[in-house]
């Protein structure tokens, strides 16, 4: 599993320890000393988990991520909260106010990966490194190759990165924009029809096995995955 991590922690020794172990495990750090930093890189493109001290100059971090739960382009946006605060209380504060999990200081850095990689499998499954299956199509991050059973279905990049992320959230309908944002990052600007393109080949590449009809069509609302047939 490999994420982007926003890490905002203002104490320059911690900062530099959570980062560089969540960098030798594979993930990508940003870091920010400030609720305002942290915003600014947030503006330019959304990571895949916040990492977010609650003692910060200016505004705290719980005050921070209740802005980011407020903001619908933020609301998803995984949050793990760090904190000397070891009170009950603390952490229900910390919860209430939008962080999905909780650490106190001091903590390793091995158990800050398995939370990480915790909260990204609740609220971002497509970033999890776990392999998906379903009637008998299998998804494989690691080896990034799609199969039905001895037979690899051929896909792009884009295309394989559509699948996965429609795979890990069945039974939803995405609209192209939100598909855009979520898949290839609100990043990037490319045109929303892109999508439909995608779409096309994606089933085509799945019809020789018949599990294009997985992937399901709301027309006017938008695309995605079948949770049974």
């Amino acid at each position: 599993m490999s994420a982007t991590v926003l890490l905002v922690e203002d104490e320059p020794q911690i900062q530099e320890l959570v980062a560089v172990n969540l960098e030798h495990i594979g993930h990508k750090v940003l870091r920010a000393a400030s609720a305002e930093e942290a915003e600014a890189a947030i503006r330019n493109a959304l990571p895949d988990v916040l990492v977010l001290d609650w003692m910060l100059p200016g505004e705290s971090g719980v005050a921070f991520a209740r802005r980011l739960r407020a903001d619908e382009r933020t609301r998803e946006l995984p949050i793990l909260m760090l904190t000397a605060r070891a009170m009950e209380q603390d952490k229900i504060s910390g919860l209430e106010a939008g962080a999905d999990d909780y650490l106190t200081k001091p903590f390793s850095p091995k158990e800050l990966a398995a939370r990480i990689k915790a909260v990204l499998r609740r609220r971002a499954p497509q970033l999890s490194g776990d392999a998906v299956e379903a009637e008998g199509l299998r998804l494989d991050p690691a080896t990034k190759k799609v199969r039905v059973g001895d037979r690899r279905v051929a896909l792009s990049p884009s295309e394989f990165r559509l699948l996965h992320f429609l795979m890990t959230h069945p039974g939803r309908i995405y609209s192209r924009a939100q598909l855009l944002d979520l898949v290839w990052g609100d990043h990037v600007f490319i045109e929303e029809r892109t999508v439909d393109v995608h779409i096309r080949r994606l089933r085509k590449a799945l019809e020789p096995t018949g599990h294009d009809r997985l992937i399901d069509t709301v027309r006017g609302s938008g695309y995605g995955f079948l949770t049974s047939y």
